[in-house]
């Protein structure tokens, strides 16, 4: 069943990628040149400070490049949809992060210790429709993921696996 979380995940989604088409072709270097920071700063930031800091120099480095670089572009036709391809990458990444990045619970049976997302200690409206969540249940296999894409959407349970 839909909840109000995925509901508000697929919004979230659809408005990075209108950002993207409606800035062109910088919305394509913006969308891509956002995941391509983020993953760099997932792979060099140790911590969680370093990486946010570098998160933000990357970025404030990607403006400044698409503010001087296509200022003047001309528009094309195709240049919304290369900028939604960008904001689609962007927002879809986002997504993905969001609806893993909530806390693991563990628990503790006969069969010993397992982990359990998300973790039962979130308050019982968030537990309630991440848990039933469409987007949850359809993203849990990236959990096993390559190496690089778990850097990138689950920074750290991969860096916790070095």
């Amino acid at each position: 069943m839909i909840t109000w979380f995925d509901a508000l995940l697929v919004t979230a989604w659809a408005v990075v990628t209108a950002l993207g088409a409606r800035r062109g072709l910088a919305g394509l270097v913006w969308g891509l040149g956002g995941v391509a920071a983020c993953f760099l700063a997932n792979l060099l930031g140790r911590d969680a400070i370093a990486a946010t800091t570098l998160a933000l120099l990357l970025g404030a480095a990607l403006a400044f490049v698409i503010r001087r670089q296509l200022r003047g572009a001309p528009d094309r036709p195709w240049h919304p949809v290369a900028g939604a391809l960008g904001g689609f990458t962007l927002g879809g990444v986002l997504v993905v992060a969001l609806t893993l990045g909530f806390p693991i619970g563990l628990r503790i049976g006969p069969e010993g210790r397992t982990g359990v997302y998300p973790s039962t200690s979130l308050p019982p409206v968030l537990y309630t429709a991440v848990q039933g969540s469409v987007l949850k249940g359809s993203l849990m296999n990236l959990w096993q993921a390559s190496p690089a894409l778990q850097l990138l959407i689950l920074p750290d349970q991969a860096h916790l696996r070095r």
